[in-house]
């Protein structure tokens, strides 16, 4: 049986801190989850299920974070696939839901990756596969992996580091409008041209942020939620993809997104062009331009000219990133959750000053990994009635 249209977001909240050296990870996704739980009228004692990963979540640390919490929930889900991971949660825990598992599942994530120094995306490649050991020794970056994916998308179609720009400063002008982003100064095209290099063609303002946050989402059936405290968002459609080094030659323009995307549109029964406006990992700006083909906004080779001339800002005609995104707002790592937050505030009409006027469907879409190379993509449909 299909989740789509059945469940919804109930309740949201986002820890306003990018700086906690005197918080732990359980003690963020604590906070997170009460600020969540108070916005949808809720009590933990109504919560009986639990999702969660973390950067350094463990085996075991899903039910760590019951006992923090001092929940003993009747379902448990710890998948941990980067930062699609919290977009994923939400369609397991519809169909939890929907298979009679649980009634009302809370998704947690916290991290303290700036304060504890974590060298995200120039650091090395995380995993221990067997092929990290064909891969590591010869100096690989999460950053200069993305690059190549640049320099190819480049050669191929002729796109130009200034039509990445773009999404760096869009997504600079959002943040300008959310008091809590790290990062609120408006940027120009020639400010991020002038940024030093950080791995040839991207700059470093084409680079996301690194933060201390964390998040919490509530999520329950559709007829539970219309009694709560909020307007329900719904879940209209979802998808889940995983792209790694298969066998023969695989494009390698081609990222998760493409199949993820065509599944949640699909069951959906909606098109890209319907969409009012668009919350996309942005773990670089090449992510962001990559996610826009592979949905299906624009054509492959479109995408410098789709994000161009202010399409992509708040007023044009797919407004991205409204909280600024991991390029200016926080990327404490694994930024998905953060993407169904800002979705679901704009749906319900929360977005200040950066609000989409008049929205009333989303696209979000987490990617997990490296592009170009093994990742994941998670796709929601929302939408409110």
């Amino acid at each position: 049986m299909s989740i789509a249209g059945r469940f919804a977001i109930a309740g949201v909240y986002e820890h306003p801190s990018r700086f906690s050296p005197d918080k732990s990870e359980f003690q963020i996704m604590a906070e997170c989850a009460k600020g969540a739980l108070d916005d949808a009228g809720l009590q933990l004692s109504d919560v009986d299920g639990l999702f969660a990963a973390s950067m350094t979540m463990g085996a075991m640390g899903i039910i760590d974070l019951a006992e923090y919490l001092n929940l003993k929930p009747d379902y448990l889900d710890g998948t941990n696939i980067g930062g699609s991971s919290f977009v994923a949660h939400v369609i397991h825990a519809s169909a939890a839901i929907n298979a009679g598992l649980c009634e009302v599942a809370l998704v947690l994530y916290g991290s303290t990756a700036a304060s504890s120094s974590m060298a995200i995306g120039t650091g090395g490649r995380g995993g221990a596969g067997p092929a990290e050991s064909f891969i590591s020794p010869y100096g690989m970056t999460t950053v200069g992996s993305y690059a190549l994916y640049a320099q190819l998308h480049m050669n191929r179609y002729g796109t130009t580091s200034e039509q990445l720009a773009e999404i760096a400063v869009a997504a600079r002008h959002h943040a300008s409008m959310n008091p809590n982003a790290k990062m609120r100064q408006p940027i120009t095209v020639d400010d991020v041209m002038s940024s030093r290099v950080i791995s040839t063609p991207l700059h470093l303002l084409d680079c996301c942020i690194i933060s201390d946050g964390g998040g919490a989402v509530i999520v329950t059936s559709l007829e539970r939620a219309r009694d709560l405290a909020k307007k329900p968002v719904i879940v209209l459609g979802a998808g889940e993809a995983a792209v790694h080094q298969e066998i023969g030659s695989p494009d390698l323009l081609t990222i998760a997104a493409k199949q993820s995307g065509a599944k949640a549109f699909g069951r959906a029964g909606l098109t890209p062009a319907e969409m009012d406006f668009a919350m996309l990992y942005d773990s670089f700006t090449i992510t962001v331009l990559a996610t826009l083909e592979n949905l299906g906004f624009c054509q492959p080779g479109e995408g410098g000219d789709f994000v161009s001339g202010g399409r992509i800002k708040l007023g044009g005609a797919l407004p991205l990133n409204l909280d600024g995104g991991g390029l200016s707002s926080n990327h404490p790592g694994m930024r998905g959750i953060f993407l169904v937050i800002e979705a679901t505030k704009q749906l319900r009409g929360e977005g200040d000053v950066r609000q989409v006027q008049g929205a009333r469907l989303a696209c979000v879409h987490g990617t997990g990994g490296t592009i170009g190379d093994k990742h994941s993509g998670a796709t929601l449909i929302l939408g409110v009635e």
